[in-house]
């Protein structure tokens, strides 16, 4: 495998909170590396110095008075200086990005959980992002039982909690919702994995639908 002769990939994990993408996005991306390939990892939001400042404000418990509009904006501020800094010019390079969470998050966030509509979503994207999608969206997919399960461990493991960790079952239904619409309206790009079983199991599952991407591109 090589970037030599192909522009470089810009690769985005999706999914609920809990559903293991972070760890997946991790073994993909040492994988990679392992190949030769120079891998560059961000996080949405975050990524850069003005992106995880826009986190913390996002993440922090004490803003639960958060409208839903704000909210969305300042994802896509974020995103837009993630996508300035760091993934038009390190594709540009030849070099993968693989983001954990992109515009894909909002759609089913905001757009379905919140329920503001996915045409505003694509508007800001389209702002934000200047026109650049992913070259390929994986989306790991568990129940919501697993996945509200995973994340509360966690939290407890970890002795932490955030703004998004209160909200209800109902909005998660929607939230998984939203992610089935858009893998049905964007097959190609948006690829579910199914996150049961081992991390190694899940890894292999992940690795396979690459695979597709990277035989698109030789």
């Amino acid at each position: 495998m090589s970037t030599t002769n192909r522009h470089g990939l810009f690769l985005t994990f999706e999914g609920l909170d809990g559903c293991g993408k972070t760890t997946q996005l991790r073994l993909l991306a040492e994988r990679l590396r392992a190949a030769g390939e120079t891998v560059i990892q961000t996080v949405e939001p975050g990524g850069t110095s003005i992106g995880g400042a826009i986190r913390r404000i996002l993440l922090d418990p004490a803003n639960d008075h958060m409208g839903a509009t704000a909210e969305m904006l300042l994802y896509f501020a974020a995103r837009a200086q993630n996508i300035h800094e760091i993934v038009i010019p390190a594709t540009a390079r030849g070099e993968i990005v693989i983001s954990d969470r992109w515009t894909d998050s909002t759609w089913a966030y905001q757009g379905f959980g919140r329920g503001l509509g996915v045409d505003v979503v694509r508007r800001l994207d389209e702002i934000a992002c200047a026109g650049r999608k992913p070259d390929l969206t994986i989306w790991v997919d568990v129940d919501l039982e697993t996945s509200l399960g995973r994340a509360k461990k966690r939290n407890e493991d970890e002795a932490a909690a955030d703004r998004m960790d209160a909200q209800s079952r109902a909005f998660y239904e929607n939230v998984r919702e939203g992610y089935r619409r858009l893998s049905e309206e964007e097959p190609q790009r948006v690829r579910r994995v199914d996150g049961r079983g081992t991390v190694e199991q899940v890894a292999q599952r992940v690795w396979a639908v690459f695979e597709t991407l990277e035989s698109k591109n030789v």
